[in-house]
């Protein structure tokens, strides 16, 4: 009877999460090849899955000792390196696969986050444009864009890319409440406690203006639209 093909064993472990097992079985493999690509790659992906960090990375670098420009290899150091806190070595591997691949949003985003780390927000900045050049509706991105622009104190662009990203994806948690500090700071309190709702920019002059009319202020006039929608949800003050 033929070997079962390891591809199809170590597939069936993952799915079972039995990452020990992979490690042994790819060890095995490694005995016989010391060189073997796929039992370097897995033995690192089940490393990682355990948190053994340190150990991942050193099959990893094997990997990448022998295949410089596997992605896959390269993506996986770079989230070995987030855990381990070394974000000042994930640059260069980020701009790697960017030379590989220059649509590489996903190699953008850990450049990103990496400079945010090391409080170089000006230049994680420009891997987020970079980022929503390629693909406006990145909610990572934006929602990282929105954040540096925050720590660099240009709040105005913040509460804009906030708004982009609860545009995009209005199930993001926590969006409204950063968007309504940001506002508050700008001394615009009635805009600050509709962000706080979950109300966009562009529907607020809408409420801000029925509430001049009636004479009445915001709060009033956002729990009486809420009433007359059907809605009625006590506001977040």
């Amino acid at each position: 009877m033929a070997d079962p093909d390891p591809t199809d064993t170590i597939t069936r472990m993952y799915e079972a999460g039995r990452y020990g097992d992979i490690l042994e079985y790819c060890g095995r493999m490694l005995d016989a090849n010391p060189d073997n690509m796929s039992a370097l790659q897995n033995m690192t992906t089940a490393l990682v899955h355990l948190r053994r960090f340190e150990e991942a990375l050193s099959f990893c670098e094997r990997v990448v000792a022998q295949s410089g420009s596997d992605q896959y290899a390269l993506r996986n150091k770079i989230i070995i390196l987030e855990n381990m806190g070394r974000y000042d070595e994930i640059q260069p591997i980020a701009d790697l696969l960017l030379s590989l691949d220059p649509g590489d949003v996903w190699a953008l985003n850990s450049a990103g986050l990496a400079l945010n780390e090391l409080d170089r927000d000006a230049e994680a900045l420009s891997y987020y444009d970079r980022t929503l050049g390629l693909d406006p509706g990145n909610v990572t991105a934006l929602l990282n864009r929105a954040n540096t622009l925050g720590a660099l104190g240009r709040h105005e662009e913040a509460v804009g890319a906030y708004d982009a990203a609860q545009r995009t994806d209005p199930s993001v948690k926590r969006v409204g409440e950063a968007k309504a500090g940001l506002l508050a700071k700008l001394g615009r309190s009635d805009e600050a406690f509709l962000a706080a709702q979950g109300v966009l920019l562009d529907d607020m002059p809408g409420i801000i203006g029925r509430a001049a009319r009636n004479g009445c202020s915001v709060f009033h006039q956002f729990c009486l639209d809420e009433y007359d929608s059907g809605r009625g949800r006590p506001p977040r003050r």
